[in-house]
């Protein structure tokens, strides 16, 4: 972050300093008191169970330089009538006043791997701040913009949305230069209702653009390549049949995807790190973004293959030392994700000639349709061919219901009660020669279980 009086900090956002208006805050801004920054801004909220107020003055011993809240707290302070909404206005200021590209990026799954590879791509050409873990909504995005400096280049932005009309206030706070839809699935369906309703929400980030910008968009999805005539930027797609594109995709025995990479009549080799087929979209996501602020497909192709996995709990995959593979994507999960991570763990299995299981959980937010699609999610993975599928808790059975359904399938459908059960069946029925897929929405917390198998040997992930 620029550093900034009081005074100042105060004259952007329409607030009023409670101490010496000349204190600076010259690091980034934050809510966890627990990750006090030196020099940074103690963002107060309150919320429905916690008031971050009662941890300002904590926050402030720790190193904070001031407070953003709406009432005193002993500590330095700009005092106004939002804290959120104020940090958005904070965020606009600084973002002002900066000489630095934005690229921001939605989608109903997918978004995240993409903006990782992107900041490492960029991160090749130039000092890059990118969003961190899901900081994507009205906090994580000025809370992302407020980590740049005059020294950098680029900022990248994952944004979500909850309903229509988030995204086009995330643009507000950080107007973006190229923006990307990677995808209009069914995450968050419960929410909107229909896969036509998410279009709309995820289209308002292409409205954003200005006539000089690019939107970046997925061929493959009619949905999303629907939104080109939503916008007044230049609209370069990306897919099988998109203007990046990939040919030839090959798997190692862990998954791990080579291709070429395509545009404009030129292809560069790429080989990702990343487990999953999946992850080529994703890639070639970024790649659309990094080529519209004008880096060479050849310099974006070499950076692809160096970039390494930046989040935690996507597609983790790791060796326990008796030889068990785990592969941990519990962060999140829906339909799509569900059945590409499914595709990973049989394309590692039937590579390195392993028994297959896939540690399943609940899908959130899905509406009426849940029962459903957990079902379909329970057929694909015994459609796949995996050879054990263990459903996680009541909301999950059907899961077990939809795997149990498939004719001829030899494999073994289990439903248990929740996480405990599910890690003590495991740890009883699952070999060294094994691998084990473990995803579900965040809320099932199954990374629980990846990390209870890994440390079972001995190994600490």
């Amino acid at each position: 972050m620029i550093p900034l009086t009081l005074r100042e900090i105060a004259a952007a956002v329409g607030g009023a300093v409670d101490g010496d208006p000349e204190v600076v805050v010259d690091g980034p801004a934050f809510v966890d008191s627990r990750s006090p920054v030196a020099g940074g801004l103690f963002v107060a909220v309150a919320g429905e169970h916690v008031d971050g107020h009662a941890y300002a003055p904590g926050a402030h011993a720790a190193g904070a330089a001031a407070v953003l809240g709406t009432r005193p707290t002993g500590a330095p302070a700009v005092l106004v009538d939002d804290p959120v909404v104020a940090l958005g206005l904070l965020a606009r200021h600084v973002l002002d006043a900066l000489d630095t590209t934005v690229l921001a990026l939605t989608g109903s799954q997918g978004k995240t791997g993409t903006k990782d590879y992107l900041a490492q791509v960029l991160g090749a050409a130039g000092p890059t701040v990118a969003t961190v873990g899901n900081l994507n909504n009205e906090l994580g995005v000025p809370l992302t913009v407020l980590r740049a400096d005059a020294t950098t280049a680029y900022l990248v932005v994952e944004m979500g949305a909850r309903g229509v009309g988030h995204i086009s206030y995330l643009c507000r706070i950080a107007p973006p230069r190229v923006g990307a839809v990677i995808n209009v699935g069914t995450a968050h369906l419960g929410e909107f209702g229909s896969r036509e309703a998410i279009a709309v929400a995820k289209g308002e980030l292409v409205e954003a653009l200005p006539a000089d910008g690019t939107a970046v968009l997925n061929a493959d999805d009619p949905l999303t390549a629907a939104m080109a005539p939503r916008t007044a930027a230049r609209p370069v797609t990306f897919g099988e049949a998109g203007d990046v594109a990939w040919r030839g995709v090959e798997l190692d025995d862990l998954g791990r995807p080579a291709f070429e990479l395509g545009y404009a009549g030129a292809w560069h080799p790429v080989r990702l790190t990343q487990t999953g087929r999946h992850q080529v979209a994703n890639a070639a996501a970024a790649a659309a973004m990094a080529l519209a602020v004008g880096m060479s497909l050849d310099a974006v192709a070499d950076a692809l293959g160096a970039a390494r996995s930046a989040s935690r709990w996507r597609m983790e995959l790791v060796e326990r030392a008796d030889g068990l593979l785990v592969l941990n994507d519990a962060y999140n999960a829906n339909p799509a994700s569900m059945v590409a991570a499914i595709d990973a763990l049989v394309s590692i299995g039937g590579s390195r000639q392993r028994r297959t299981v896939a540690v399943l959980g609940e899908m959130k937010e899905l509406g009426d349709g849940a029962l459903q699609a957990h079902r379909g999610v329970g057929r694909a993975a015994a459609d796949a061919g995996v050879d054990l599928v263990v459903a996680v808790g009541e909301p999950a059975r059907g899961i077990a219901e939809g795997a149990s359904s498939a004719p001829e399938w030899p494999g073994v459908a289990v439903l248990t009660a929740g996480r405990d059960e599910a890690m003590a069946w495991v740890r009883e029925n699952v070999a060294a020669g094994d691998v084990v897929l473990v995803k579900a929405s965040r809320g099932a917390a199954l990374e629980k279980i990846a990390d209870g198998l890994l440390e079972e040997e001995g190994h600490t992930p």
